[in-house]
């Protein structure tokens, strides 16, 4: 980048991080911007999920760039669609399309000491060159299998969630749910009335609470197109009840215990058996694991079709499921809903630095970065959702919108003074993240396997804290925890 000219970009990734860090480049003058994506259309994991019941868990007025109101939202927590074609719309009417480039899969990024600019490769044998590289791939984008013996084995036909199989035909089939996780307490409910017998096999389960979801009606989708302030005031109110119970993960604890009780009153409502409501009940603090929402998922679980099986698995036979006891629970499709590899930040791209360093070797204690967003010896590479940004209570796009702003500033710092790079120092990320660990150690995430933990126990997703912390902290890029170093 000469006097004059303007940084260029590569954006990886096209979902709701990728695309809010265009628009708030495009909406600050910066044009020259790839956004490169490995799918065929944009939307990241809403392309991509599409099991039956999919929805966010987080109300729609919420989750939303709040420059781009919804005010016809379908419902307080819309489903996969809904959510896709709004992100789709954005884009649309920000003319981003044509800045990205579908099916292009990256493997590795380097940065030049030389030249002070980052060159992308992509399956195809492409190679790109860009001044600021901003991976916003997400934290829940690669599926996880499970590490059961046998899983190769299986004669039926089984998928990941994340990989909906709708060729499928799950009516009247035995069918195995592995997992119950956010994504199956959605889809159990879903596909329970339409199968001849479910097992739900479940390692843990979960702290379900009630989702006060609801209809939006046709008036009051005019209320909110005419007085804009009304889907404020929703949007208002569900930011301030999440950073409410934000407030209990360490400042005042007995605001978690106070949400543990109503999980347990709404479970005790539901689960009438006192043995089924055995299992379904956690010996672990609220909060620990990610909380979950449903009114349906309960009662999907009582019926004469359902078997809660909390043994052990051992290992996947051809003719379906082996447990610790030896029983083989016979089944027809296996699920999978196992997660994602969410501590794997990046993978499975290849990331060097300076001198040639890589990402994946600096991060081998865990994913680290000064607010989630720049590592030290990576120039000019900047994170959207990076490591200790996730939430576990409220809007991840109130997080996105914080971190596009930060990294917009220091766009335009890289403009003010060409031929320089710019790079986090690595006392400044150092503090941050000593500070960041010894609060997480206070948090419930520190008291189970979830995750959020790596394997050696270290949490690298969660922020630990309100949203608005989180903003106040990267309102304003402060130069003096970074250097500004010329490009030789």
């Amino acid at each position: 980048m000469t006097a004059g000219e303007r940084p260029s970009v590569i954006i990886i990734g096209a979902g709701f991080g990728g695309i809010g860090m265009a628009i708030e480049l495009r909406r600050n003058g910066f044009d020259d911007i790839a956004i490169l994506e490995r799918g065929a259309d944009i939307g990241g994991v809403w392309r991509e999920n599409t099991y039956p019941g999919a929805a966010c868990d987080v109300p729609s007025p919420l989750y939303s760039f709040s420059y781009e109101p919804k005010p016809d939202w379908p419902q307080r927590y819309s489903g996969q669609a809904a959510i896709h074609d709004y992100l789709r719309g954005v884009a649309e009417r920000h003319r981003l399309l044509d800045a990205i480039r579908f099916g292009a899969e990256v493997t590795d990024a380097e940065f030049d000491d030389g030249s002070g600019r980052w060159t992308v490769r992509t399956t195809d044998g492409t190679a790109r060159t860009a001044d600021v590289l901003i991976p916003a791939v997400g934290q829940l984008s690669r599926p996880a299998l499970p590490s059961i013996p046998g899983i190769d084995t299986f004669t039926g036909q089984a998928f990941h969630s994340a990989e909906w199989d709708h060729g499928v035909e799950l009516t009247g089939k035995r069918v195995a749910c592995i997992g119950t996780g956010a994504s199956a307490i959605q889809y159990i409910p879903q596909i329970q009335p339409r199968v001849e017998h479910l097992t739900l096999f479940q390692r843990t389960p979960a702290w379900v609470l009630p989702k006060f979801d609801t209809d939006y009606t046709p008036i009051q989708h005019k209320l909110f197109a005419r007085l804009p302030g009304a889907l404020l005031v929703e949007r208002f109110g569900w930011w301030a009840i999440a950073e409410f119970v934000a407030l209990g993960l360490v400042e005042f604890p007995w605001i978690v215990r106070l949400v543990g009780r109503i999980a347990t009153k709404h479970l005790e409502e539901q689960v009438p058996d006192p043995q089924l409501r055995a299992k379904l009940t956690p010996d672990y603090p609220i909060g620990c694991k990610r909380g979950l929402f449903s009114n349906d998922y309960y009662p999907a679980l009582t019926e004469s079709n359902v078997l809660v099986e909390t043994t052990a698995i051992t290992e996947i036979v051809p003719n379906g499921v082996r447990t610790a006891d030896g029983a083989v629970h016979e089944a027809d499709v296996i699920i999978y809903g196992t997660g994602f590899k969410g501590t794997e930040f990046l993978w499975p791209m290849n990331i060097y630095g300076r001198a040639g360093g890589k990402l994946s070797d600096a991060w081998q204690g865990g994913a680290h970065a000064y607010c989630g967003i720049t590592v030290p010896d990576f120039p000019n590479l900047f994170l959207v959702y990076g490591p200790n940004t996730n939430l576990g209570v409220g809007s991840i796009i109130y997080m996105i919108e914080s971190q596009a702003r930060y990294i917009r500033q220091a766009v335009q710092l890289l403009a003010a003074r060409p031929g320089h790079v710019l790079e986090v120092r690595p006392e400044t990320e150092e503090r941050f993240n000593t500070a960041i660990q010894e609060r997480l150690a206070r948090t419930p995430w520190n008291f189970c396997s979830s995750w959020y933990r790596t394997a050696s126990g270290r949490i690298t997703n969660n922020w630990p804290g309100m949203q608005l912390a989180y903003r106040r902290r990267v309102r304003k890029l402060d130069a003096d925890d970074y250097e500004l170093t010329r490009v030789a």
